[in-house]
């Protein structure tokens, strides 16, 4: 007769691989839900989430427990573009986690009287497209530049022969 085996003789690790891993939750989730008609996608980073449009960030959503003051939205901008979307967004400023006085990440502070409007203002923008809030992540952009030098190496070696 089979000997049976009880659930004891399973290691942790075999339980543990079975049971799902929780996510935290989605913090701000109203702004995804105002971004869906340009199918935003999203990635952890850095313990937030950043939001991309296509191949570029525009947003990051932050609620940590750690330095509280930078919970809210971050902006994906450049310092050209800080006092136009001052202008739009009074509380906005630069992060203090980043230890820089001016950075291209700007926050949209959980704490302003304000935030959930301008979070959704800031989700217009990005509906609409202005080039005053979104990067192309390093990374993603050399490898553009890597591939159109290989594309040109190649047009070039070819004409040559």
């Amino acid at each position: 007769m089979p000997k049976r085996v009880s659930k004891s003789n399973f290691s942790s690790f075999e339980t543990d691989a079975v049971t799902p891993k929780r996510r935290k939750p989605i913090p701000y989730e109203f702004v995804l839900d105002a971004l869906a008609p340009i199918s935003p996608w999203t990635r952890p980073m850095f313990g937030c989430l950043a939001v991309y449009v296509e191949e570029t960030i525009v947003l990051i959503l932050r609620d940590k427990e750690a330095s509280r003051a930078d919970n809210g939205v971050w902006l994906a901008t450049t310092p050209e573009h800080h006092e136009s979307l001052r202008r739009e967004f009074p509380a906005m400023r630069s992060i203090e986690l980043l230890r820089k006085k001016i950075t291209g990440w700007q926050v949209l502070p959980l704490d302003a009287p304000d935030f959930e409007q301008a979070a959704l203002r800031a989700c217009e923008l990005v509906l609409a497209r202005d080039p005053r809030i979104g990067k192309i992540p390093v990374s993603r952009r050399n490898s553009s530049r890597t591939m159109k030098a290989k594309t040109t190496r190649g047009k070039h070696n070819t004409s040559a022969a």
